[in-house]
This record gives C-alpha cells, sequence and structure tokens, in this order.
C-alpha cells in the first residue's frame, strides 16, 4: 500500500528528517545493482530505536512496505524499494556508543561506516576483523543485515562471527534485544543468527554489539603473478594444504590486473594472467615464516614472479589496488554486473575453468577476482543494459555460473545476499522444502509482509538447467 500522507511520520522524525522530492526519491531507488530499480514513497531518517518502532507501528497498521538502508552498496538489489513504501535511512544513527575493553566489545548504532569501526579500535591495541571490499562507503547494519565477508574472511571468518548483540524493532513495532557480552549463550533459539544475514526481513537492526579481538603484532604482504588462472588457483590449494591460514589470499585474472592498472597505474604487469595477494598476520617469527611459505608454494605451482612488500605504504597500496577492482572494472563499459560464487577450495581451479568456459560459450566478456583462500570468487560481467540480445546472453552464462558453483559443492552466493536478484535461484540451493521451512519463518514474524517484501523470495523460480560434460 502507498502512503497515504507524510504527516504521521513528520510528527516522529520532523520534516528536516523527510526526503520526498521526485529527485530525491529518485536517489535511493536503486543500489549499486545493474537494471534494478523501484522508487519509494518517502524517505525518513529515524533517530533511535524508539522512533523506529513508531514508524513501524504505523506501517504495520497501513500495509506500507519498509525498507532499511544503509550506503546503498548492496549487489542483489536488496535495498531497491520494489513495492514502494518507505526507505528508513541511518544516516542519523551512525554514532558509536560503547567500546568496553573489559569484554572486548564495541556497540555501534547502524549508520556507522564499518572502516571507521576499524581505525577507532585499532587506536585501542584492538582488531575489527570483517573487511568488506566497500568498508570505506558501507554501514555496519548492511554488514549485518547481508552477513558481510571481506579480504580477511578466510582467517577470521564474516560479520556473523562477531556479532554478540542487537537491538531490532519488530514488524508489530516492539523493540527486542538479543544476545549480550557473552562469550557463550545457549538459551533458546540463536535468534541472533537468525537476525543476522535476514537482509532485512524480519527486522529492523537499530544497534549493534560487536566482538574485537587483540591487534596482530606484525603483518607481512606479498604478490606472485601467474601466466594461467589455473595455477593460480592450484597456488591457493596447496597452500592450504600445507596447514598456513593466510590472513588475505586474493585472486585476480587479467582483465581485473589489467583495469586496475589503468585505474590506479600501480606498476601491475599487464602480461600476467592471474595475480594472488597473499598476506599474513601475527607473531612476527610466525608471519616470516609463513608468508615466505607461500611464495615457495606459488614459485613452485608455476610462479612467474613474485615479490615481498617492502613497506607499509606498499602493502597497503596492493590491498587497496585489489579492493578498487570493481570500480575498475565498471569504468569499461556502460553496465557492470559483479556476481558472487563460492566453491570448496579444493574446487577453486574446476571454478575457475567453468567460468572461463561458460564466458566463451556465451561470447561475453567476465573477469574474475575474488577471495580465493575461502572459494569466494566474484565473476564480473562488463555488459551493456541497452543491448537486450546481450544481456539475454549475460543472464544464461550467469545461470550456468551458478549452478557450476553447486555442482562443485557450492553455493549462490558467499557474502552478497540473495535479495531480489538472486531470489529465483534459491531453491536450486536450498530445495523446496528449504523455501517453505523459510517460508514459514517469514510469516510467523512478518505476518504482513511488510519488512523488505519482494526478497529473499522469488515470484517464479528458475527451471534448473542441465549444463556442461552431462551433468
Amino acid at each position: 500500500m502507498k502512503v497515504q500522507s507524510r504527516k504521521p511520520f513528520e510528527a516522529i522524525v520532523g520534516t528536516e528528517n523527510i526526503k520526498y522530492s521526485q529527485a530525491q526519491l529518485l536517489a535511493y531507488s536503486y543500489d549499486a545493482t545493474a537494471n534494478f530499480q523501484a522508487k519509494p514513497d518517502l524517505v525518513l531518517s529515524p533517530r533511535n530505536s524508539e522512533e523506529i518502532s513508531e514508524i513501524v507501528k504505523i506501517c504495520a497498521k497501513e500495509q506500507i512496505p519498509l525498507v532499511s538502508r544503509g550506503s546503498g552498496t548492496n549487489l542483489a538489489a536488496g535495498t531497491v524499494p520494489s513495492q514502494g513504501g518507505i526507505i528508513l535511512l541511518f544516516n542519523k544513527m551512525n554514532r558509536i556508543l560503547e567500546l568496553d575493553e573489559n569484554n572486548l566489545t564495541i556497540t555501534v548504532q547502524p549508520g556507522v561506516i564499518t572502516q571507521d569501526i576499524n581505525a577507532y579500535v585499532e587506536q585501542k591495541g584492538l582488531f575489527y576483523p570483517p573487511d568488506p571490499s566497500s568498508m570505506k562507503i558501507s554501514t555496519i547494519g548492511g554488514n549485518v543485515s547481508e552477513n558481510s565477508g571481506g579480504l580477511r574472511g578466510l582467517k577470521y571468518g564474516v560479520t556473523k562471527d562477531y556479532v554478540r548483540a542487537l537491538t531490532f524493532v519488530l514488524p508489530d513495532g516492539e523493540i527486542m534485544k538479543v544476545g549480550g557480552k557473552l562469550a557463550k549463550d545457549v538459551a533458546g533459539y540463536d535468534l541472533l543468527s537468525l537476525l543476522v544475514g535476514s537482509e532485512g526481513t524480519l527486522g529492523i537492526i537499530t544497534e549493534i554489539t560487536l566482538k574485537l579481538i587483540p591487534l596482530p603484532a606484525s603483518k607481512m604482504t606479498g604478490v606472485a603473478y601467474f601466466n594461467s588462472l589455473e595455477d593460480a588457483a592450484k597456488t591457493v590449494s596447496a597452500i592450504i594444504s600445507q596447514k598456513i591460514i593466510p590472513a588475505t589470499l586474493e585472486f585476480m585474472d587479467k582483465g581485473t590486473i589489467n583495469a586496475v592498472e589503468d585505474f590506479m597505474s600501480m606498476g601491475l604487469p599487464r602480461e600476467a594472467e592471474a595475480m594472488l595477494l597473499m598476506e599474513q598476520d601475527g607473531d612476527p617469527e610466525q608471519v616470516e615464516r609463513d608468508i615466505q611459505q607461500m611464495i615457495a608454494i606459488a614459485k613452485m605451482e608455476g610462479a612467474t614472479s613474485t615479490a615481498l612488500a617492502s613497506s607499509i605504504e606498499e602493502a597497503e597500496l596492493l590491498k587497496a589496488g585489489r579492493r578498487a577492482a570493481l570500480s575498475a572494472l565498471a569504468r569499461k563499459r556502460p553496465t557492470t554486473i559483479l556476481e558472487d560464487a563460492t566453491v570448496p577450495r579444493s574446487e577453486i581451479a574446476k571454478m575457475v575453468r567453468a567460468i572461463q568456459e561458460i564466458a566463451e560459450k556465451y561470447k561475453v566478456q567476465i573477469n574474475t577476482f575474488g577471495h580465493a583462500g575461502d572459494g569466494n570468487l566474484h565473476p564480473t560481467c562488463l555488459t551493456d543494459v541497452r543491448d537486450a540480445e546481450e544481456m539475454h546472453r549475460v543472464e544464461q552464462a550467469f545461470e550456468e555460473i551458478f549452478l557450476a558453483a553447486i555442482e562443485l559443492g557450492g553455493t549462490i552466493t558467499g557474502e552478497h545476499g540473495v535479495g531480489e536478484m538472486k531470489a529465483p535461484y534459491l531453491e536450486w540451493k536450498i530445495g523446496k522444502s528449504g523455501i517453505e521451512l523459510m517460508k514459514h519463518i517469514k510469516q510467523s514474524i512478518d505476518p504482513g509482509n511488510i519488512m523488505n517484501p519482494g526478497k529473499v523470495f522469488a515470484k517464479e523460480t528458475k527451471m534448473r538447467l542441465v549444463i556442461r560434460g552431462g551433468h
């Protein structure tokens, strides 16, 4: 249902915290996902849980959809208001509330930028490991809603591994708290874990308590270049099989290397077919030993050249180059579609080969980069949404990529979420019974379906294809 009047919401948040002009609504009609757009009726900037509670009560009564939005970096159309309604912005809820050094936790509002959390706690000798590539602009509320990963996911895990407590507003307007500053808590169902990664479909998160760990004493960064994608992929498997768990083990193919070099002029070798970025942190002696062993393994697996960063600045530049991969590729063609498929680490080489074969089959340009150490690859298609015939081939290619990942024991998304874009493919991964169970959970918590409707659950499921090798 559409918003009939602004007045009830003005009474809650004030006229200065409402956006409703056509230009303003258009600005919030899309996120970072290609080819998904829908205008909201209103955009509100609440200042606390109580204001959100009052907003939700009105929306529940009037059956108005609600979409929570941070910085709009979502890549699965998760923050596109596809059914209109209200977008809740958290730009007024962006404070760090408490740093508890005794319990190694930090409590923040959802609008805090992820990198600001990292910088704040590192001044105190503490560490918040999750580091999505968008960390300079993404908000922690968005990270929690999507269960974001990042470059350090291999060694340290993802967002869910650090969320200790949440305050959130239920679809009836009730304010609820789950979790705490506890190391252990098994009292009842794990509602905390249910909320993390729920993509705003079960409630609105208003306060987050995160676990911190001591800042590693040292770190070293290395890089290796290869003449083949498969040699790079085999190096990843070989490093892990030697029981080395790097802080970072990132992958870029030739197209991505060249795009980053065009963008940043870092001196990357344009002739290389693949690049691995390796970092280890921790005890200085162990760090030195591990990084040298990873370099040796890369050479053994066919690396054409290797190097160690000679300074902190050089190491940071290499990581900045990897984080800029999407931005660099996006400059090449009018439309960039970044995808997210994850396989077991042992299947990385097969997945890389499958992506290449599928791109050639459908005659589309796909470059691949990602978190190779945890099996999370980002095949990225450079295309043009105005070319309907090409876009059809792009869609076919990605369908086969998703299915290839599942066939290799993987999944359709490792860190970007399902949103609206991947909803038609979710049944491929979890089956009809999994979809039905999730629908029952959603219905029991949000019977009016006002929380980010149209996401996760597709109106129609894609037919499963039969593809390569007789699978």
